[in-house]
């Protein structure tokens, strides 16, 4: 797998069904379950945190507050928690966070070697059978692909 082509393909997604989104409608609930277009890139933005503290952790380490949270709060408690401290942002301060730390990966991931990002067991707190490559395709991609067709189904939705 070639996980930076992987992260970049998932972010293009992302990125091709949100284009000329109104801001209007980022606001509207209802997207998936309660949260708007906004709460969902805030989400993948708490994600993005996750991932570059994860990265990093491969180069030598820093600081992990938001993967410490990822791995000590269920699921819903770090969703509300994550999406909750971007709940005053404007949707283009969303997405300008989000595409920085989406950037940041990419940096990241680039320095990390396949044979690094293919190996099982080096992320136990994912599963000793996972590898960094599997975390991203499943944690990532997929989960940006998801939320893609949320908001391109949403989207539909509001042409009618």
């Amino acid at each position: 797998m070639n996980a930076y082509d992987v992260l970049k393909y998932g972010n293009l997604t992302l990125l091709k069904t949100i284009e000329g989104l109104p801001e209007a409608d980022w606001m509207a609930g209802g997207v998936c379950g309660w949260w708007s277009v906004k709460d969902i890139m805030a989400h993948l933005t708490s994600f993005e945190h996750v991932l570059v503290q994860v990265l990093t952790s491969f180069l030598g380490g820093g600081p992990t507050p938001t993967f410490d949270q990822y791995t000590s709060l269920n699921g819903d408690q770090f969703n509300q928690v994550q999406v909750g401290l971007r709940k005053d942002k404007t949707p283009a301060e969303a997405l300008a966070e989000y595409h920085d730390r989406q950037a940041c990966t990419m940096t990241l991931v680039a320095q990390i070697s396949p044979e690094t990002l293919r190996q099982p067991g080096t992320i136990p707190w994912y599963g000793m059978e996972y590898s960094l490559d599997d975390f991203i395709a499943y944690a990532y991609y997929g989960h940006k692909r998801e939320h893609s067709a949320q908001i391109a189904s949403f989207r539909d939705q509001i042409k009618r």
